[in-house]
């Protein structure tokens, strides 16, 4: 059995030990940081805490790891909660049309995007997009994250689909991280169905659907609802079916607009609801009633130069919200979660505490691994971040663009 002992932390953050729920309002913006603390770990899990003049009680460990945090913060490693890790390809060249003034949605309509990736990866062996996929979550973890969602969406064939979520299944094999897949074949109309939509909806339903049952593939089920995609009649259906397959709903909405495609992921009890960035008071007054977590991808927003969503009328609403990258070669090709801290702060004006309780607990929540992962709590996962020399957990978010993270165990 391995034992780890961390002591001199100058700040051990995020500690929750009775927590049942997503932090909402100003919950969000209350964290427990124990000043210099000590950190136990058996076995990969946290077995307990505390300052550092209660430390005797251990002296009876034999074999015993030490690490020296001196002037160091620890805290809960980072659970991203919606990523598209498995891609064939970089997408630069629609980096510069966007420079050159075209938009996302134009680029899309002219066979690029999606429909772009889409046609890179049909032609990559599974092996090449599993060993793409293993480093770019070593990256995702060299900057703190311990737990990842990964969407299919890349394929928008049932072959290339079922590739993409046998990828996934063997990441979870294979990468130390905690890693939920989700199924979204639902991400854009292939080229062949461009005048068939209910002719690609009834493929997903029938055809790719009960591949991914019979090999256990997936464990949520996604829907790109937007204007020139998936209208919300289409989403109905395949969350329908999805849920009749065992697979919960995590949606796609209101990234360009609002078509209501909230209010039928909060109806089938969708785990969260992201992007956000165009809501109106319906919207709102949904997500004020329901246990759908509210998640927002800053770096997105920050990419495209698109509105950020609207995190700070959602807390005052007493909405759950979680932080996740969105990470993909499209609109958002960067994994850094420590970059999605500063920005929430920075554009979104959440406060550094709110930006990091909304990139772990809650993002735990969003995957539905709070059980285990996203607080310092007694018994879970022991996956954690432990900073270089920092003033302050703020520091964090302040320094955009540094890597402050010296080390992130996983277990």
């Amino acid at each position: 059995m391995r034992k780890i002992l961390i002591k001199n932390i100058k700040g051990l953050v995020g500690v929750l030990e009775e927590n049942t729920a997503a932090l909402r309002g100003d919950e969000l913006n209350q964290i427990n940081i124990l000043e210099n603390a000590f950190l136990a770990i058996e076995d990969g899990k946290i077995s307990f805490y505390g300052p550092m003049d209660e430390l005797a009680g251990i002296a009876d460990w034999t074999d015993l790891e030490i690490i020296d945090a001196e002037g160091k913060f620890v805290l809960p490693a980072f659970c991203d909660s919606h990523t598209h890790t498995v891609f064939a390809a970089s997408r630069e060249n629609e980096f510069e049309d966007r420079i050159k003034g075209l938009t996302y949605e134009e680029i899309g309509k002219k066979g690029g995007g999606i429909l772009n990736s889409a046609a890179k990866l049909a032609n990559m062996s599974e092996d090449q997009l599993f060993e793409d996929a293993l480093a770019r979550l070593e990256l995702m973890q060299s900057y703190g994250t311990g737990a990842v969602e990964i969407k299919s969406g890349y394929g928008l064939s049932t072959a290339a689909e079922i590739k993409i979520l046998r990828v996934i299944k063997r990441l979870k094999a294979a990468s130390p991280l905690t890693i939920k897949a989700t199924f979204l074949g639902a991400h854009a109309f292939p080229t062949e169905f461009k005048e068939n939509q209910e002719g690609y909806v009834d493929l997903i339903i029938n055809e790719m659907l009960p591949i991914i049952v019979k090999e256990n593939l997936a464990d949520y089920i996604d829907v790109f609802c937007e204007r020139n995609y998936f209208s919300p009649d289409q989403l109905d259906r395949i969350l329908t079916a999805g849920l009749a397959a065992g697979l919960k709903p995590k949606i796609h909405v209101n990234q360009f607009s609002v078509l209501g495609g909230i209010g039928i992921g909060v109806k089938h009890q969708a785990v969260s609801v992201d992007h956000l960035e165009e809501m109106d008071e319906n919207d709102i007054a949904i997500l004020k009633e329901a246990n759908t977590i509210a998640t927002a991808l800053p770096s997105c927003s920050f990419f495209l130069g698109i509105p950020y969503a609207p995190v700070r009328k959602m807390l005052d609403n007493n909405i759950p919200i979680a932080l996740a990258t969105d990470f993909n070669p499209g609109s958002t090709p960067s994994g850094n979660m420590q970059f999605v801290n500063s920005l929430a702060c920075i554009q979104m004006k959440l406060t550094p505490t709110e930006a990091v309780n909304a990139t772990t607990i809650n993002g735990a929540y969003a995957m539905e691994i709070a059980n285990e992962l996203g607080s310092i709590t007694i018994g879970k996962k022991a996956n954690i971040i432990i900073t270089k020399p920092m003033p302050s957990l703020a520091y964090m978010a302040y320094t955009f663009g540094d890597n402050v993270a010296e080390q992130t165990l996983i277990f």
